[in-house]
């Protein structure tokens, strides 16, 4: 009898080692491989969720402020203890006792888009070369300028405003059309270049190699009122060009960017009766390429089942469809942009949030 109460103390103890060994293997290089893949994921999915609440909170006139994850920080602690007693004279005892504690400690900063930073990310408009470096990149010109462009050299896109709309110059559209015909056959590149002392871009038109391709050259140059015989123009920003041999282009800001994406959600009838909301972009025209929705948005009263992003917003869901090839390709442009934007300083800024998770 005591011998067999000896083997199965030493089993026990066998495998409350193995149990300290499992717990040692589960923490350290193992966590990076697991923590790094999950926290992307967490991240990514709340950066659309985010997003996709603030489209919602700017087609409802709130205030779409924005809560930014500065850092994560994770620590991992495993401490076991096992005391084992065994006595055999007048009275048999044994005694064994074990002890351990796993601890998981997350650490998650949190810091408001405000203030300054509010201004500089949303308020400010968009860089003009950071919208040249997207066509560049091989986004389609003509998406890229309608989405990101107020005007060029005078030619009007739409305005989306928080009080009314106004269409776009039918030019507008003529040109988004031909430049990037112009574009993708390699008549236009995109240089920066050292003018009176200041980096600029320059847009450079290239000769066409046949005939059919330099009527679309010299139609698009008559649109934006360039010089005919020159064909390197710098890019500045402003409402209009001050001579026929500069490219004046006024760019949205984050914010009016947001208002366009915004005015396509679709929203519940009962909300438009009693004026909780405006109504949204009219569809005119929308078999036009360039009045296509931005991006749909639909709502229900219960949580969808296949959605790409989703959110509860006002007793409602709303949330873009996973088969939405367009809308979410239209949404991911949309974080890309966000990316181009100054979203912080050097040194943080209060009130910054650091939220241990457990």
């Amino acid at each position: 009898m005591k011998v067999k109460k000896k083997y199965m103390a030493f089993l026990v103890t066998i495998c409350l080692v193995a149990v300290q060994l499992v717990g040692r293997a589960a923490i350290g290089p193992p966590t990076v491989d697991r923590d790094r893949f999950d926290y992307v994921t967490a991240i990514s999915e709340s950066w659309k969720r985010q997003t996709l609440l603030k489209l919602l909170k700017t087609r409802y006139l709130d205030a779409p402020v924005f809560m930014d994850v500065t850092s994560v920080i994770n620590q991992y602690a495993l401490e076991s203890e096992i005391t084992l007693n065994f006595s055999w004279q007048d009275i048999n005892t044994q005694g064994l006792e074990g002890r351990g504690m796993y601890t998981d400690r997350p650490t998650i900063t949190y810091s408001p888009l405000m203030g300054e930073n509010y201004a500089r990310s949303l308020l400010k408009p968009l860089p003009v070369s950071a919208i040249l470096i997207l066509a560049q990149a091989d986004y389609p010109a003509d998406v890229v300028f309608r989405i990101c462009l107020s005007s060029i050299n005078g030619l009007k896109n739409n305005r989306y405003r928080f009080v009314d709309e106004q269409m776009a110059d039918p030019a507008f559209y003529e040109m988004l059309d031909l430049f990037r015909s112009v574009f993708d056959a390699g008549g236009i590149a995109m240089r920066s270049r050292e003018i009176n002392n200041k980096t600029k871009m320059v847009l450079i038109f290239r000769q066409a190699m046949d005939a059919a391709q330099q009527v679309h050259v010299d139609r698009l140059k008559n649109l934006l009122g360039l010089n005919s015989d020159v064909w390197e123009f710098p890019v500045v920003h402003g409402r209009f060009a001050v001579s026929d041999q500069e490219i004046a282009v006024l760019c949205r800001s984050m914010l009016q960017v947001m208002v366009a994406y915004s005015s396509f959600i679709e929203v519940p009838a009962s909300d438009l009766l009693e004026l909780r909301v405006r109504k949204g972009w009219p569809e005119t025209g929308v078999g036009l390429v360039h009045h296509q929705p931005l991006l749909r948005v639909h709502h229900a009263s219960s949580e969808p089942e296949d959605a790409f992003s989703a959110v509860p917003y006002r007793g409602h869901w709303f949330w873009i469809d996973d088969r939405d090839i367009h809308s979410k390709t239209m949404f991911n442009f949309l974080l890309a942009l966000f990316s181009f934007t100054e979203r912080g300083r050097s040194e943080p800024e209060a009130p910054v949030i650091t939220v241990p998770t457990n």
